[in-house]
């Protein structure tokens, strides 16, 4: 295991073997399955922006200066 930091970086290192022709449909399904979980982690991070945005929202005192709170009629 490497001693190098990079700060949440994600490096992928590829070790095969080399063909010609290269195996396209091998490539091809590492492809989409590195774009299925890129998909899935930015989907992941949204909801949790979601949820942590919506609960921040729900736990705010009303604001005192409004009319409604007050039962004022304009």
């Amino acid at each position: 295991m490497s001693r190098t930091f990079h700060h949440g970086e994600r490096r992928i290192r590829v070790r095969a073997i080399r063909r010609d022709p290269p195996d396209l449909r091998r490539l091809a399904r590492a492809l989409i399955e590195l774009a299925e979980l890129q998909a899935e982690a930015e989907a992941e991070a949204e909801y949790e922006r979601r949820t942590r945005k919506s609960a921040a929202s729900r736990h705010q005192k009303p604001d005192p200066t409004t009319k409604a709170d007050h039962g004022d009629a304009a």
